[in-house]
C-alpha cells in the first residue's frame, strides 16, 4: 500500500476549536505558546488559520493573518513529526498563503526553515533571540500601573507606531485575555510604553514590550516580572535593538534560540527602536 501523497491532503480553514491540536504541536516544538493566545489570534482574522487533514486526521497547519489591506503575518507552520518530508507542509503553505493576496507577508523563521523561506521570496530584516530566566524585582517600578479600559485608545495608537500595521481588534483581546496582565508607563501624563505578560506552557511570556527609552522599558519589564512572582519568564527580543538586548542581560536573562524576522516586501515604517520585545513569534 502506498502512503498518501500531497494530493490526498485536504487543506481547509480551521476553527478555534480545531486549533487546540496545533497549540499542542507548537508546545511539543518548544515554542511555549501562551495558554490563552488563540482567542486573540482569531479575533484579528478568523479566516487566517488553516489545517491540513489526511483521512480526516490533522496532519499540517499554518496561519496567515491579515492586518488591513497591506500586511499579513505567517506563523504556526507545522507538520506532524511522523508525516514530515512528504510535501504536506508545502501544500498547506501554498493554500494558506493565497489568503494574503498581494499583501506583504512577515514571519519569524526558525533556523531550519530560513533557506526555504528565502526560496519563497522572504528576505531577512533582523534576527530575534528568545531570552529567558527569572528576574529579581527590588524596588517597585516607578511610573508604571496596570492598564485600564480607559487606556485602550492610547495603547492602540502607541502600538500602531511600533508595528507595521494597525491591529485594534487583536489588542482589545490581548490586553484583557485570560491570565494576561498589561501595564502602561506614563511620563508627565504621556504614554511612554506598555507591556503584557501571560501564562505559557513553560515560562510566562512577555510581549509586546514597547517603550520610548531603555528606562521606560526597564520599569515596565520589572513590573511585568513582578507578576511572575519568581517564576521564569521569556521574551523575544530583536537583535537590531541593542538597548533591549543589554537590558535583558542586565536583568539576568539569557538567550536560548534565534529566529529571523523576514518579509516578502516593504512594510510601512515603524519605530523599531521602541520594540524591546515582540508580541509573539506566531503573529509578529
Amino acid at each position: 500500500m502506498t502512503s498518501p501523497g500531497p494530493e490526498d491532503l485536504v487543506v481547509a480553514r480551521a476553527s478555534l476549536d480545531d486549533w487546540k491540536v496545533v497549540r499542542g504541536w507548537a508546545a511539543d516544538e518548544g515554542w511555549n505558546p501562551g495558554l490563552a493566545d488563540s482567542v486573540s489570534f482569531f479575533a484579528q482574522d478568523p479566516d487566517g488559520f488553516f489545517l491540513g487533514r489526511l483521512g480526516g486526521e490533522p496532519a499540517s497547519a499554518v496561519s496567515v493573518v491579515n492586518y488591513g489591506a497591506e500586511y499579513a503575518f505567517l506563523g504556526f507552520y507545522l507538520v506532524r513529526p511522523d508525516l514530515r518530508g512528504r510535501g504536506y507542509g508545502l501544500t498547506t503553505w501554498k493554500t494558506a498563503l493565497a489568503h494574503a493576496g498581494d499583501r506583504t507577508v512577515g514571519l519569524d523563521g526558525v533556523v531550519a526553515q530560513q533557506d526555504n523561506y528565502r526560496r519563497s521570496g522572504f528576505e531577512l530584516a533582523y534576527r530575534t533571540s528568545r531570552f529567558g530566566g527569572t528576574v529579581s524585582v527590588g524596588e517597585a517600578p516607578t511610573g508604571v500601573r496596570a492598564a485600564e479600559a480607559a487606556d485602550l485608545a492610547a495603547v492602540t495608537a502607541y502600538d500602531s507606531a511600533c508595528y507595521p500595521a494597525d491591529r485594534p481588534r487583536f489588542l482589545r483581546e490581548w490586553l484583557s485575555g485570560a491570565g494576561h496582565r498589561a501595564f502602561v508607563r506614563r511620563t508627565e501624563g504621556r504614554l511612554t510604553g506598555y507591556g503584557v505578560i501571560r501564562p505559557g506552557r513553560d515560562a510566562l511570556r512577555i510581549g509586546p514590550l514597547f517603550a520610548d527609552t531603555a528606562e521606560d522599558a526597564r520599569e515596565l519589564l520589572l513590573a511585568l516580572a513582578g507578576e511572575a512572582a519568581g517564576r521564569e519568564v521569556a521574551i523575544d527580543i530583536p537583535g537590531s535593538n541593542g538597548a533591549a538586548v543589554a537590558l535583558a542581560m542586565e536583568l539576568g536573562l539569557t538567550p536560548s534560540f534565534d529566529t529571523a524576522r523576514m518579509y516578502t516586501g516593504p512594510v510601512r515604517p515603524f519605530a523599531g527602536e521602541r520594540v524591546y520585545g515582540v508580541t509573539t513569534l506566531e503573529l509578529g
